[in-house]
């Protein structure tokens, strides 16, 4: 059963989001009447392309401004995503114990799936509300890519500093390939 894959995260044990990539922007959010903010919280703002409406500088001013605000955005984004696993993470400890472990968890516009690796690496997918758990396609992307693509690349930063993202071409092509193939 084909998979909608909205985006997907990583987070480093720093709490930097080090990954991010977008392949099918979510449904638009409910109205603000009908909607709750907590389940709009970790929704992403899909990627705006600028087109240049003016000419000459005005023109690249704006396309400038546009790409940098759809870079805060998805920076935002990253941050609530976190905060909200973070939190949902904690609260399953408290109230289940140490041995209860955060999974998922759904609204009406996506499931966001989570993982967190033993060197406190965490990945978070946010996909389609009806999909099935991913806990095994997020610990497959973990042994399968990251370890042997990132991890075991001598080329590859041991920690990223700031935040610094994973660029990796033979990382994103098998992620890309990986999650195509769920959908």
């Amino acid at each position: 059963m084909p998979v909608q894959v909205f985006s997907f995260y990583i987070f480093d044990r720093h709490t930097e989001c080090v990954y991010t990539k977008l392949w099918i922007a979510p449904p638009p959010a409910l109205p603000p009447s009908s909607s709750s903010p907590a389940s709009d919280l970790a929704a992403p703002a899909s990627a705006s392309h600028a087109t240049g409406g003016g000419s000459g500088a005005n023109g690249l001013l704006s396309a400038a401004a546009a790409a940098t605000a759809a870079s805060r955005r998805a920076s935002d984004d990253a941050k609530l995503i976190f905060g909200t696993v973070f939190s949902l993470r904690n609260m399953a400890r408290k109230l289940g114990g140490d041995d209860d472990a955060f999974i998922s968890y759904r609204t009406a516009q996506y499931k966001l799936h989570y993982y967190e690796t033993p060197s406190n690496l965490r990945f978070a997918m946010l996909t389609e509300p009806g999909a099935p758990g991913m806990r095994n396609v997020l610990h497959q992307i973990y042994i399968n890519l990251w370890v042997e693509y990132v991890v075991k690349n001598p080329l590859s930063p041991v920690e990223h500093k700031g935040g610094e993202g994973v660029r990796n071409e033979m990382f994103e092509m098998g992620l890309d390939k990986f999650v195509r193939g769920l959908m």
